[in-house]
């Protein structure tokens, strides 16, 4: 299938509810409302084609750009491939389930995250923090410095409260996955997550969120899933 007959397709899935929804969530026009479970059959037929994948990801239309993400191979892009991404990633369903998600399948995946992490920059530390999430729900333990990701966890207590919203999400998101998949700090993780508390996160129009990774620790301990991992990082 070539770049047009994709399009086209997605156009043909979109639905007007699901596109309400991803405006609400921060997606903006250009975009079709297709859910991402109906994208399944076409991906099946296209498989890993990662001209198309960057063809579809240029267009800006955040269906073709989460559409790319499950087409890409992860494998055969660089560095400076991601840096496009993460540039065209203009809300975080881009930059932490579609960039993140392709970079965790890389031999690259923590150089890029760590660059992505001390940028200072929102979205980009959200994508570098997203992406230790998805590594470490992944990969084996052993593939892990554990005093990089105890120096890590201290980063997280002493500046959550201080970032920006979508890293402070991402950023408790990884005290959670360090506690539940990283079974070396599972206790400071749990101590951790103690010691950060609450974590608010303000939304435009809407009630702010409270995010509390020691309760979802204990949740996720309590469903006997310490020591999670996950089979495949991209569905």
């Amino acid at each position: 299938m070539d770049f047009e007959m994709v399009m086209q397709e997605l156009d043909a899935l979109g639905k007007e509810r699901t596109k309400k929804i991803y405006i609400s969530n921060g997606a903006h026009e250009p975009l079709y409302g297709v859910a991402t479970g109906a994208m399944k059959p076409l991906a099946k037929k296209i498989k890993k084609n990662q001209p198309l994948a960057d063809q579809l990801y240029a267009t800006g239309n955040y269906d073709a750009m989460y559409f790319a993400g499950i087409i890409a191979d992860p494998m055969i892009m660089t560095e400076a491939d991601f840096e496009r991404w993460i540039d065209g990633a203009y809300f975080y369903m881009i930059s932490d389930y579609v960039v993140a998600v392709t970079l965790a399948e890389t031999d690259i995946a923590q150089d890029v995250a760590d660059k992505w992490i001390a940028s200072g920059e929102e979205l980009k530390m959200s994508a570098g923090w997203s992406c230790y999430c998805w590594l470490l729900g992944n990969r084996p333990d052993s593939e892990f410095s554990e005093s990089k990701m105890s120096s890590m966890l201290d980063q997280v207590k002493n500046t959550i409260h201080d970032s920006p919203d979508r890293t402070k999400s991402a950023m408790n998101n990884f005290i959670y996955t360090v506690g539940i998949s990283y079974l070396p700090l599972h206790e400071k993780a749990v101590e951790t997550a103690k010691a950060v508390g609450p974590v608010e996160i303000k939304r435009d129009k809407k009630k702010s969120s409270i995010l509390l990774a020691s309760e979802n620790i204990q949740k996720e301990i309590d469903r006997g899933k310490l020591g999670f991992k996950r089979k495949y990082v991209r569905c």
